[in-house]
């Protein structure tokens, strides 16, 4: 193997081996969100015309499983290595930052798909929606899990504490995916929380992964999967960047 493959490699051994932890549990949540909220508001919520709440739910709760595992991917492996001082033993590789960049955000879009594929076939049997454009489907899912295995390299990079990481992810990152339209349309907010949702880059994401299943989105798939695109451009080369210059790993 090459440099970045074995890299990659161990970063797929590192999650695979607690699987049950990484892979199993979130899609366990997953299905209880569907549970819950399929079942107190699919008689009551219509988002789309010929689509049930729950069929409009399952698309969300993908997305959000994909997103956040794959930042909790490379953020959490990059503080354990830090805070437990290992991480010496990688920066003594003739690996360029580029290696780097290519294993850690790898394996984050390969977590990041695991989780959401077993969510997908997990929460299936509730409703069954349509694949109206299955390529959206797929590149969103690819871009939304890049983005943000590249957005918890910068974290991983940033944080050299354990509760640094936590709030970065239950500050940012989970309110901004709760926050993104999993659960409801935008349309159905007052206007200026809907200027708010506007503003939130995982609201993109997740309304274009979910046109790929309906063919029908609160705005415009190209418009999404430009932002998406071009943060996804943004995030990685300050991601480069930081591990170019060896930001926090190198004293």
């Amino acid at each position: 193997m090459t440099g970045w493959q074995m890299l990659f490699y161990k970063e797929i051994l590192r999650f695979w081996k607690v699987g049950f932890q990484t892979v199993a549990a979130p899609v366990i949540t997953a299905i209880l969100y569907m549970m819950i909220f399929g079942h107190v508001l699919e008689d009551r919520v219509q988002v789309y015309e010929s689509v049930s709440y729950t069929a409009f739910l399952l698309p969300g709760l993908v997305m959000m499983s994909v997103l956040q595992n794959a930042f909790a991917n490379s953020s959490s492996s990059l503080i354990q290595s830090k805070v437990m001082g290992n991480l010496v033993f990688l920066q003594l590789t003739p690996l360029s930052h580029r290696a780097w960049f290519v294993a850690y955000v790898g394996s984050s879009v390969a977590r990041g798909l695991a989780v959401g594929a077993g969510v997908m076939l997990a929460t299936w049997w509730f409703a069954r929606p349509t694949l109206e454009a299955p390529l959206w489907i797929l590149v969103f899912a690819f871009l939304g899990a890049g983005l943000l295995g590249a957005l918890g390299l910068i974290a991983g990079l940033w944080a050299e504490k354990f509760d640094q990481m936590a709030a970065f992810q239950n500050f940012i990152i989970v309110p901004m995916t709760f926050l993104s339209g999993v659960f409801y349309s935008i349309h159905s907010l007052p206007d200026f929380w809907q200027t708010v949702s506007h503003l939130n880059p995982f609201f993109y994401m997740i309304d274009g992964f979910r046109y790929g299943f309906f063919g029908v989105s609160d705005v415009s798939p190209w418009l999404s999967l430009g932002l998406v695109g071009s943060a996804f451009v943004l995030v990685s080369a300050v991601a480069l960047h930081l591990l170019r210059i060896g930001y926090k790993i190198r004293h």
